[in-house]
């Protein structure tokens, strides 16, 4: 909330006499990186809705087949929280593939190891990541799933630039999300493909869909990954989801 209240305070002081945002509040270890020119939305619920709901309308199962997710398939789930996404993508892959769950919040996280063992699934590991670093082995995801949750992260660029080497040849990232300012627990999606962009990801799809009560978007890397001081920010001086400028 700090960190939401100094940028708001900052475009209220930029209309009078110019202001920069300081670094105070940002990891070390992002400081290589452009700091996200848009409100951040403070950790929200791991609970987004409840889980018979969200199988009610076929959120799960409509993602997971829009990822083109199999048998076999290796897959992240980012912001697991309690595992909605996690039980459902272990059934899906099998014995044969890989999910791994990974959170911020150590409390969700021992939530969920109660429910893995509980429900035996060996196909499962949990990782705890930090604000700008997943933590992703590298070469190793056919998928990598956040959904509901990339409006709450802090540093979108080094998180993404530490996020790609961790896809195989021909893996993809797949968000899901709301079109709503990003300080209300969504974001804008020219927003989300430009931050994508810079670090050198394709949009390759992307849809409106009801039963996942927002968006779909899937990326692929594309290129060379750029060095930290070569990415130029998203600049968004609404909050509006427009004038997205270079």
């Amino acid at each position: 909330m700090k960190r939401l209240n100094a940028l708001l305070l900052c475009a209220v002081v930029t209309g009078l006499a110019g202001c920069e945002p300081t670094d105070d509040d940002r990891p070390v270890s992002s400081l290589d990186f452009p700091r996200a020119y848009r409100p951040v939305s403070e950790t929200g619920s791991n609970a987004f809705s409840t889980e018979q709901i969200r199988d009610d309308r076929r959120e799960a199962v409509t993602v997971m087949d829009k990822a083109n997710i199999t048998r076999g398939m290796t897959v992240a789930d980012i912001g697991a929280g309690e595992g909605y996404y996690t039980v459902r993508l272990a059934a899906r892959v099998g014995e044969s593939g890989r999910v791994l769950a990974q959170d911020i919040d150590e409390g969700a996280l021992r939530r969920l190891g109660d429910r893995v063992e509980r429900e035996r699934l060996d196909n499962v590991s949990i990782k705890l990541g930090v604000e700008d670093d997943p933590g992703l082995p590298a070469d190793s995801f056919d998928r990598i799933l956040m959904v509901h949750m990339y409006h709450e992260i802090t540093e979108p660029y080094a998180f993404l630039w530490r996020l790609r080497p961790a896809l195989r040849d021909g893996g993809q990232v797949v968000v899901v999300d709301v079109d709503k300012p990003s300080s209300e627990h969504g974001i804008d999606p020219q927003l989300l493909f430009c931050e994508f962009e810079r670090v050198g990801f394709q949009l390759v799809d992307f849809d409106l869909k009801p039963e996942i009560a927002g968006y779909y978007a899937q990326f692929e890397a594309v290129g060379e990954r750029p060095e930290p001081h070569e990415i130029e920010p998203c600049m968004q001086p609404g909050d509006n989801g427009t004038d997205l400028l270079p």
